[in-house]
C-alpha cells in the first residue's frame, strides 16, 4: 500500500534539516601555522547559498565574501565556506546570518579581524508581498582590524568587486 507523499513530508523535512546544528568549532578546529609570517588578508568571495526566511519560510538565494586577518595562524580554505553553508542551513535572518558567520570565525580562529558581505535575493519579498524581483539586499560586519581601520575596511570593500 502506498503511503500519500505528504504523509511522509515531515519525516523527509526532518532528514533535510538534520544537518543544521553543525558546530562551527569544529569545521575551524584544524589549523596551520605556516603562514610565512603573512600579514594581509585572506579572502573568499562569491560563496554561494541557499537559506530560508525564518519569518516566511521562502527562499533567500545569494552568496558570501569572507576575510579574516591570521594571526598566527590560517585555516584551509574550504573552511569559509563551510562555515557560510553551516549558517545558511538554519532558518536565518540575514543580519543574523552575517554577524554569526563573523563572530564564529573571531571566536574560533582569533585572526586580527574578521570582514562578512553577503548579497541575496529574498524571495519573500519576491515571490510574496511587494513581488519585486532581482532585488539583492547587502549587510556587512566587521570585527577587530577591519573595525578600527577604515583602510582595511576600504580594501575588502574594494575588492568585492574585483576579479
Amino acid at each position: 500500500m502506498a503511503v500519500p507523499k505528504r504523509k511522509t513530508t515531515p519525516s523527509r523535512s526532518g532528514k533535510r534539516r538534520s544537518h543544521i546544528n553543525i558546530s562551527p568549532k569544529n569545521i575551524l578546529e584544524k589549523t596551520f601555522f605556516e603562514t610565512g609570517n603573512y600579514q594581509e588578508f585572506v579572502m573568499l568571495k562569491k560563496i554561494e547559498f541557499r537559506s530560508h526566511c525564518e519569518h516566511h519560510l521562502a527562499p533567500i538565494i545569494g552568496y558570501a565574501c569572507v576575510a579574516y586577518i591570521p594571526d598566527g595562524r590560517v585555516v584551509g580554505i574550504s573552511k569559509s565556506a563551510r562555515i557560510v553553508d553551516a549558517f545558511a542551513k538554519r532558518l536565518q535572518t540575514q543580519e543574523t546570518m552575517t554577524s554569526q558567520i563573523a563572530n564564529s570565525i573571531q571566536n574560533n580562529l582569533n585572526p586580527k579581524g574578521v570582514a562578512v558581505f553577503i548579497s541575496a535575493e529574498h524571495h519573500c519579498m519576491s515571490s510574496s508581498g511587494v513581488k519585486k524581483a532581482h532585488v539583492d539586499m547587502t549587510t556587512t560586519f566587521f570585527t577587530g582590524d577591519f573595525k578600527e581601520n577604515q583602510s582595511f575596511q576600504k580594501r575588502f570593500l574594494n575588492s568585492l568587486t574585483s576579479k
